[in-house]
């Protein structure tokens, strides 16, 4: 009786804790906070195995209540999901089986259609769970219930089948392929069950999903073709029984095997066409169906340009939806932030035009829709014209070409709706002058900016609508921003322009901006505010100092004032971003004197650089309850498996690390007191990925790679101790981050800025493991650009190549040489600061090396592959002798190649060869000088292409005859060489060649003084040109005795007026400019 008794016991236990677990579940449920955090930190105490066990009870305990139910389920396909590996295996055989055929007992009774479902879900999570390495199913149970239910009478059992499979499509492992035919008869049987729409729906999506998971078996997506008009028509059934999964689907397959749709790519488009054009259908729907032909657009462009009429089709509709706006009375006064809405028709329709033209190109858009455009800039009703002119905005980036061409009335059309009677069509004619001027420029700046810059100003007195006048401003800043990242700095003679246009517009708009600034404070302007602060920031830029000086320090003081305020502003208030930027430009604007305002501005820049995302890693199911437009995004890593971060911050934040850089390289050892705390922020965003999807947006890594040499330089004051450490802090993330940085244009900066670091801080830097991980980064990136090369050919061949598919190949090609160039930028840094102890290393690379130079090979991957042994041979002599083998044939057959970058790149080689080569290479050098003779004499030697080789050829050849005289008769050849001098282009090589022609007169060269100093007026016009081209610089060494050879000749007034009359007045001034500075 005793026995009995604890058995008794026993069970009774058992039930109070199973209703304890039940109170668990009701609390992790529950709306309020705390009761939720303190029962899911006792969930999280409860051992797995306890879990299971209480979790399968919960779904099998008819009389627990439904949202009971549910819950349990989702937590145990959780369990499975994130901890199978620490519990499963750890369980008794006999556990494992209970579970597996409680699952599938609980499917065959379960009466609720969504507890089911939720079981389904946990049953294809165990059986992934289940599938070994060798891809056998450890479940065969679970097979046989699929084949047994698929067949079944049951409704319910087939859908249960159908989910499953959907859910896992692996599901048959490594017997897929023998059970190939019973799947596809499967499916097909389910999409045509007449009597129930909701299996032809299921059955649609599991062969969606099927297709999807085997994206890459060509002859599967083949054999698998003839599903594809079943599931088309139930897409377009489920879309009128308000069910849009199956169009998901599609919108899916669309961008990860577009090739499925070929063979009924003409009904897919005609289907997805007619859907958008249903307004009877909900915005999501319609939206979705574009999607397909975008996503299209951007995945499959070759194939889709073979159907350019449904294109053509698809073009009204997307204007169509742009022009579904509402009437908002508060628009007017409504800051931007809050208001489009992310879901609209419009906003849909924009970016679907945006993708279209970017992804099939201007050549096949513009066309299409240039007359619909025009037809809605002339409709009355202004939501048309609104339209039209946000349309013009959206395809500029894609139509760029095209465009171009036509600008000119484009512009002139758009201005005279900067002053339209409707405010939101003015609002629209700004936006399109912003976009235009950053996709034209500089082109736009320079035909257009009388006109725009006056439009803009009339715009700005708009006094009723604070929303247009933002965009007003926001629209002068893309023109001056441009102007300025373009024209301004990249040369003196252009910024001369840019300053005197801009200046007499200067004084028209500092007052009604600083107007702006100081009063424009409540809560809703503050984005209009935070625009002009940076309008007048950029304004300052463009004119200059001297023009802006007078305004700097009242501007100082507003932006001094807002700051002191800012620790009042929200963190999310659009301002931040925009004070941020504008104190870096008054930092460019006053330079060194720019260093007192650090303390002030340092601690909320740090603060916005130090911003955390918020990440999560959640099962696809748990999506559904936040939507996208929290600011979450979501990468879906297959498996019902999706990695969440919330952007929200991220751009700021990027703007501030870019800010960060800016300040380190204007203000230098100025900026040393902030080097350590940046470093540390810096640091770390170098290695942007977690779950291989990006944690920061790649500005921000840009910005990390940047700022590394620039903070090493800021350290220096410091001494090299202090210097060393900050580099042992940096190095092992740099050469991380260029082994798994996945974005090219990342990875440039980042191993350019590595290269920098290693030239700064020089021999030493490096030790062992990081040469080894080195060695073994740069030769991955070598082997894979013979990879995409071969890649690159295979598309060539392909079905759908054509030229649109050529440029995209091509600028693929660019993208991977430039990263070769880097290749070759690092190599160097190593090479100058290890010279030739670091060629053991440098072993590993040689065949790569070698196979680039071979005369099969792209000229680009010729040329950097003949820098590179350039390098060897500079600062690794005499040792590189012994690769001379693999090198000197093609380099000297290189001289004559038709490429003058290869030209340019085998001239240098034979310069370094006689300056530091050493005895060896003796030979080569006399072989090559009537090689480069014959280059630099060729007719076409000094156009525009050439004349950077052909200087390279001339610098060799003094190079030889300075270095080498023994190797080459100098008496013949030097008469030549003075008569190609000066060098105007190569200005390192210029240099040379003045040293050169230095040491010759000051020996008194006869040869080149000629007979009575005959050749000084030939020698004082070489030195004059070198002046004017800035080729001697008051700096070098040179310039001195250049200088000294002017004073001889000045002793002897007859020599010094024949030399002074055969030049013209610029060589005259840049004579005296020498006298003067040197």
């Amino acid at each position: 009786s005793n026995e009995w008794q604890v058995e008794l016991l026993k069970q009774a236990n058992r039930t109070l804790a199973q209703q304890q677990f039940y109170l668990l579940l009701g609390n992790l449920m529950s709306p309020d906070n705390n009761v939720r955090k303190q029962s899911e930190e006792t969930y999280d105490t409860i051992l797995g195995q306890t879990k299971i066990t209480f979790l399968l009870q919960a779904i099998r305990d008819a009389s627990a209540a439904e949202e009971v139910k549910q819950m349990a389920a989702v937590l145990l396909r959780r369990l499975l999901s994130s901890s199978f590996e620490e519990i499963y295996p750890g369980l008794t055989l006999e556990m494992q089986t209970v579970i597996k055929t409680e699952l599938l007992t609980s499917i065959q009774h379960e009466t609720s259609p969504n507890i089911r479902k939720k079981v389904c879900d946990i049953a294809a999570e165990l059986t992934r769970n289940l599938i070994d390495d060798d891809g056998n199913n450890q479940w065969p149970e679970v097979l046989k219930f699929l084949f047994d239910s698929v067949n079944s009478d049951s409704v319910n059992l087939r859908e249960s089948a159908l989910h499953i499979f959907w859910n896992f499509p692996g599901i048959f492992g490594n017997q897929q392929q023998h059970y190939m035919e019973v799947i596809k008869r499967m499916l097909v049987q389910c999409m045509q069950d007449q009597a129930n729409p909701q299996i032809r729906t299921l059955a649609a999506r599991a062969a969606a999903s099927f297709v999807l998971s085997n994206e890459s078996n060509t002859a599967l997506l083949k054999h698998f073709a003839d599903l594809l008009p079943g599931i088309l028509q139930a897409v377009n059934e489920s879309c009128y029984q308000a069910d849009d999964s199956v169009l998901k689907s599609l919108v899916e397959i669309a961008d990860t095997a577009p090739k499925y749709l070929r063979p009924n790519l003409e009904a897919t488009l005609q289907l997805c066409l007619k859907l958008c054009a249903d307004t009877n259908l909900t915005n999501m729907q319609r939206q979705l169906a574009l999607e397909v032909i975008v996503t299209l657009s951007e995945t499959a462009a070759a194939m889709l340009r073979k159907h350019t009429a449904i294109v053509a089709q698809s073009v009204p509709q997307m204007l169509a939806m742009m022009v579904d706006l509402e009437d908002d009375d508060d628009w007017a006064m409504a800051d931007e932030l809050e208001d489009d809405d992310f879901d609209s028709n419009a906003v849909a329709g924009e970016s679907a035009l945006d993708r279209i033209a970017c992804g099939l190109g201007g050549k096949i858009i513009l066309p299409m829709i240039k007359q619909h455009i025009m037809q809605m800039l002339q409709n009355p009703d202004w939501k048309y014209r609104h339209a039209g002119l946000m349309a013009l905005s959206a395809i500029g980036e894609g139509c760029h070409q095209q465009m171009e061409a036509i600008l000119q009335e484009i512009v002139s059309f758009v201005l005279l709706f900067c002053s339209d009677p409707h405010p939101r069509v003015r609002y629209a004619a700004c936006n399109a002058i912003g976009q235009m001027a950053t996709d034209f420029a500089p082109t736009f700046q320079k035909k257009f900016h009388d006109k725009v810059i006056s439009a803009l100003l009339q715009t700005m007195e708009d006094q009723s609508n604070p929303r247009v006048q933002a965009h007003a401003a926001a629209a002068l800043i893309n023109f001056t921003e441009d102007f300025l990242e373009q024209v301004v700095t990249s040369i003196a003679s252009v910024a001369d322009t840019a300053e005197e246009k801009f200046v007499p517009y200067y004084d028209l708009f500092m007052p009604s901006l600083k107007h702006i600034v100081e009063n424009a404070v409540q809560k809703e302007l503050r984005l209009l505010r935070g625009k002009t602060i940076e309008c007048i920031s950029l304004i300052g830029l463009a004119v200059g100092k001297e023009k802006f000086m007078p305004d700097a320090s009242a501007v100082m003081q507003l932006l001094l004032k807002t700051q002191t305020d800012f620790n009042d502003l929200e963190d999310d208030d659009p301002q931040i971003s925009y004070m941020i930027s504008a104190w870096a430009r008054m930092c460019k604007i006053l330079g060194k004197e720019f260093q007192q305002y650090l303390p002030v501005v340092m601690g909320p820049l740090m603060k916005t650089a130090s911003i955390k995302p918020e990440v999560a890693l959640l099962d696809t199911q748990d999506m559904e309850n936040i939507s996208e437009d929290d600011g979450w995004e979501f990468v879906n890593l297959g498996d019902q498996q999706s990695f969440g971060i919330k952007t929200a911050g991220l751009e700021e934040k990027a703007t501030a690390c870019q800010m960060l850089v800016c300040y380190a390289k204007e203000l230098k050892e100025g900026f040393v007191e902030y080097t350590e705390q940046v470093v540390k922020l810096m640091v770390p965003l170098l290695k942007g990925l977690m779950m291989g999807v990006s944690l920061t947006v790649s500005r921000v890594r840009v910005a990390a790679a940047e700022s590394m040499p620039l903070l090493l330089e800021c350290a220096r004051v410091r001494g090299p101790d202090y210097l060393t450490q900050m580099w042992h802090f940096m190095c092992d993330a740099l050469i991380k981050a260029i082994g798994t940085e996945p974005d090219s244009d990342v990875l440039s900066e980042i191993m350019h800025s590595f290269a920098k670091c290693i030239e700064l801080m020089g021999d030493g830097c490096l030790n062992n493991e990081h040469f080894e991980e080195l060695g073994g980064i740069l030769k991955g990136k070598l082997e894979e650009h013979f990879k995409n090369q071969e890649l690159r050919q295979a598309k060539r061949q392909d079905e759908d190549y054509d030229e649109q598919v050529e440029e995209s190949l091509q600028d693929e090609d660019e993208n991977d040489v430039y990263i070769l160039t880097k290749v070759s930028d690092i190599l160097h840094s190593v090479f100058s600061s290890y010279k030739e102890k670091v060629l053991p290393w440098f072993e590993q690379l040689l065949q790569l090396i070698v196979q680039l130079i071979c005369p099969s090979r792209p000229w680009a991957d010729r040329q950097w592959g003949l820098c590179i042994f350039d390098d060897v041979v500079e600062h690794c002599s005499p040792a590189s002798f012994k690769y001379a083998e693999y090198f000197l044939r093609p380099m000297l057959q290189s001289l004559c190649d038709t490429s003058p970058e290869v030209r340019q790149a085998a001239a240098y080689g034979v310069g370094v060869m006689a300056q530091y080569g050493g005895e060896n290479y003796r030979p080569f050098c006399t072989e090559a000088i009537p090689l480069l003779v014959r280059v630099i004499q060729a007719a076409d030697s000094r156009s525009k292409e050439n004349v950077n080789a052909t200087e390279n050829c001339i610098s060799a050849v003094g190079k030889v005859m300075r270095f080498r005289p023994e190797c080459v008769n100098v008496n013949e050849i030097l008469p030549h060489w003075l008569s190609w001098l000066p060098l105007n282009e190569d200005k390192e090589e210029a240099v040379h060649t003045f040293d050169f022609l230095c040491d010759l007169i000051e020996s008194n060269n006869p040869i080149v003084l000629g007979p009575d100093n005959a050749n000084l007026p030939k020698i004082f016009l070489i030195i004059a040109d070198g002046v004017a081209n800035e080729s001697v610089k008051s700096e070098d060494a040179c310039s001195k005795r250049l200088a000294n050879v002017i004073r001889q000749v000045q002793v002897s007034a007859g020599l010094w007026t024949q030399c002074v009359s055969t030049l013209n007045e610029t060589q005259q001034k840049a004579i005296q400019d020498l006298l003067n500075t040197a």
